[in-house]
């Protein structure tokens, strides 16, 4: 058996993935990073003196991507000068329509890149071999895993790692799907010496799932809810045993922030917490507010997200309970008469109330109070 295999494991690259809450300039930057961090993943591999780069599949959002997509990800994989070992999964199945068919990849492959389709042993060195274990449609009936451990003999002399999609029956939201990895078959294939490392794609952050099987994570974040994105892994493997190790690759973060504001100094607050944030063109929040503010300090709070809407990524509102709670001063700093007066008690009395109705009226009583602070009204 060969002594030592050293490789590096990714997945999920999801190239073309669009997130509704980017403007157009922001979406462009994204889909870029996201082709910059497979020459990032690259150098990793270089650097680490990997025979390999395997990806675990959903290498690209759909079988529908476009051909711009398809050729700028074929031209950053071949900036990685090893081979890359790409795995059709549920984004992008190997069926009749599959991307992998397409004349825009087949034209333009670089010989580095190669399609794990289940049929070929890849040798990426001498006495170190890849197998993958495809997805040919979008709901597999069977146990991937499963049906290709029992397709491979044992490998005498050679160190082997079989690349899969998939959740494992203790992580799926859905026990009863026949597709569901099972791990304790999993560990039985790897015990009998079928193959000695399971990469897995499907989780968007890394997480180790046995001794010798791991997710990748996606190489850049996607989502609020991912508790280790950004991260590819380095595997060394040996006949005695596996080594994992995390590198982080990704530049995007996707930011929950709940906070409260109960007046101008936790505005103040909120305004340091965002100004601390680095990199905020590739920062995306989500931002849940809550408490109770007063005119004025409602006023500072709308300044203060427009800012961050033109500094972040995106800024995305989420409903919280943030209730307008006009005070004296608001009401005498005015200086309002007539009709404007007339309107500011309306707006006001409605906002006390509950639903969208009251929101609505703040968010009036907020406009009316800038208006006549800026001498308009």
């Amino acid at each position: 058996m060969a002594t030592r295999m050293r490789f590096l494991h990714t997945s999920d690259w999801q190239l073309g993935m669009r997130r509704y809450y980017l403007d157009q300039d922001a979406q462009a930057r994204y889909a870029a990073d996201r082709f910059e961090a497979i020459r990032r993943l690259g150098e990793v591999a270089r650097d680490h003196r990997a025979c390999c780069v395997v990806v675990a599949g959903d290498v690209f959002e759909s079988n529908r991507v476009d051909r711009r997509t398809v050729l700028r990800g074929l031209d950053a994989m071949q900036t990685v000068e090893l081979p890359v070992l790409l795995l059709p999964a549920n984004h992008d199945p190997l069926d009749a329509s599959s991307v992998y068919r397409s004349a825009a990849f087949r034209d333009h492959r670089p010989d580095n890149v190669q399609v794990l389709d289940g049929e070929a042993v890849v040798e990426v060195a001498p006495g170190c071999e890849v197998v993958g274990a495809p997805w040919t449609s979008k709901r597999p009936l069977a146990d991937l895993v499963a049906r290709r451990a029992a397709e491979l003999a044992p490998a005498a002399g050679t160190l082997r790692v079989l690349v899969a999609h998939g959740a494992v029956d203790s992580l799926a939201p859905d026990p009863d799907d026949p597709a569901v990895i099972h791990l304790a078959d999993a560990e039985r294939a790897i015990a009998d010496g079928r193959f000695h490392y399971l990469a897995l794609g499907d989780r968007h952050s890394a997480l180790r799932v046995g001794e010798r099987i791991a997710y990748s994570g996606s190489p850049e974040a996607t989502d609020f809810d991912e508790e280790r994105p950004g991260r590819v892994l380095r595997v060394e493997l040996d006949a005695g045993g596996c080594r994992v190790e995390e590198v982080e690759v990704g530049r995007w973060r996707f930011l929950p922030l709940a906070f409260d504001c109960s007046g101008e100094a936790d505005v103040e607050r909120l305004r340091q917490e965002l100004e601390s944030i680095e990199d905020r063109s590739r920062s995306v929040l989500r931002l849940s507010l809550s408490g109770h503010l007063p005119l004025h300090a409602k006023v500072e709070l709308d300044r203060l997200l427009a800012d961050a809407g033109e500094r972040f990524a995106a800024v995305d509102r989420v409903s919280g309970d943030l209730a307008l709670v006009p005070d004296d001063l608001d009401r005498g700093a005015l200086e309002l008469g007539g009709y404007a007066a007339a309107a500011f008690d309306e707006l006001l009395a409605e906002s006390r109330g509950d639903g969208d109705g009251a929101r609505v009226a703040g968010d009036a009583l907020a406009l009316l109070y800038r208006l006549a602070r800026d001498g308009a009204a």
